[in-house]
């Protein structure tokens, strides 16, 4: 079963910053994941090109640079899924990129250059938290300000099956992973002196308070 995920999105940076952020382990882990090198096949040309192959599937980003100072980069990711997996795979897929995106975006815009960590925590898997980790959290809408268990900050993004939060050293986003038989889970960008376990720790004591009957 083929698929081809496409995206194009203007960043709020150079290719080089753009470059430094998508190919290096302390970029990534500010807005997508601390990716091992030793992980898949990787072909690079920098600052304008990166390939990464993982089994059947391939990522691939191309940075192009845009009128004043900017950067565009277009995405691709394809491959083969498992065949037990119907469309909603690809459509919580394209979801998870369009969210992706969207936080590199903001992590060029508010932490360009900052090394980061990744933290992630899954809410217990006994029933799904979704709505409550929303009502724990005020069912805030974009631009609202909430408290979270590692301080307060705005939200940047609120969607139906994601919400994001912007601290003052930190992107926080909240995945409802349901539609794909998993759970609620949170991934921590943290751009500050913060140790990711300690941050993983702190999460699923929150997700385990709150998925409490």
């Amino acid at each position: 079963m083929t698929f081809e995920i496409r995206r194009e999105v203007a960043l709020p940076a150079s290719p080089d910053e753009v470059w430094r952020a998508i190919a290096t382990p302390e970029g990534q882990a500010g807005w997508f994941m601390t990716v091992d090198a030793a992980y898949g096949d990787v072909v690079e040309e920098p600052p304008h090109r990166l390939e990464q192959r993982f089994g059947t599937q391939a990522v691939e980003y191309v940075v192009e640079a845009a009128g004043g100072g900017n950067a565009v980069l277009r995405f691709v990711h394809s491959g083969i899924r498992e065949e037990d997996w119907g469309d909603e795979w690809e459509t919580m897929t394209g979801l998870g990129w369009d969210l992706y995106l969207f936080t590199l975006g903001e992590y060029l815009r508010h932490f360009a250059g900052r090394p980061a960590v990744y933290a992630e925590a899954e809410a217990p898997a006994r029933r799904d938290v979704w709505q409550d980790v929303l009502a724990a959290l005020g069912d805030p809408r974009e631009g609202d300000r909430v408290d979270t268990p590692v301080g307060s900050g705005v939200v940047d993004v609120r969607t139906g099956t994601h919400l994001g939060i912007r601290t003052g050293s930190a992107l926080v986003r909240v995945h409802d992973r349901s539609l794909i038989g998993m759970g609620t889970a949170v991934g921590h960008h943290e751009t500050g002196p913060e140790d990711r376990h300690a941050l993983a720790a702190t999460w699923s004591a929150w997700l385990e308070a709150v998925a409490q009957p």
